[in-house]
């Protein structure tokens, strides 16, 4: 057997590996960072990150679930945005938000039709099926009208809310970061050419 320098000593069990899943061993916040670096790292423009980020957490409110990441592109290329960036902006939406992205997606959707959300949620409650059997059985047609319609509408307004939001805080934290290690670098080369005196 090899030896993995970077190995557990004992294996995760099933039990770890589960909750590990829903959250991790050392925080969710640790991941927000590393996906932050990550962001703050790739070789394009503050804007081009900023835009790309934001045309990928559009992408990921909307219902087209497996196409988060063609949309995202599409809109980062219009956006003139990176389009690494717009892929890795659509992990906003995971098994962890969908449920959120879809409730608030429909909520909005209704109020915005005019109708209560109460008729076609009822009627697609009623049917004793989820939202994946649904797409499983159902006909692209059969489903627009009750489900597909009000969530794609009701998408837009959060969708380009956090799209914003989201385009200034990354805008402001690539800047930042790319300051700080420019700064950091600046003061490595002095610091290194004093010691060469």
């Amino acid at each position: 057997m090899l030896f993995m320098p970077f190995r557990r000593r004992s294996p995760a069990g099933w039990g770890e590996k589960i909750r590990n899943s829903f959250w991790p061993r050392k925080g969710i916040t640790r991941n927000f960072r590393y996906y932050g670096l990550r962001a703050a790292r790739i070789s394009a423009s503050p804007h081009a990150v900023a835009a790309g980020i934001s045309a990928g957490v559009i992408a990921g409110w909307t219902p087209f679930l497996g196409f988060h990441i063609v949309l995202g592109i599409v809109l980062a290329f219009l956006l003139r945005g990176s389009l690494v960036a717009a892929a890795l902006g659509t992990l906003v939406a995971n098994p962890l938000t969908f449920p959120i992205i879809w409730s608030a997606s429909w909520e909005i959707g209704h109020f915005m039709l005019g109708h209560p959300g109460a008729g076609a949620a009822g009627h697609v409650a009623g049917s004793q099926l989820d939202l994946a059997e649904l797409v499983r059985t159902l006909h692209f047609s059969e489903l627009w009208e009750p489900v597909l319609k009000p969530m794609l509408i009701g998408c837009l307004p959060p969708a380009f809310f956090s799209g914003l939001v989201v385009y200034a805080a990354t805008y402001m934290g690539v800047k930042g970061f790319r300051a700080r290690r420019h700064e950091r670098m600046a003061a490595r080369l002095h610091a290194a050419a004093k010691a060469d005196i």
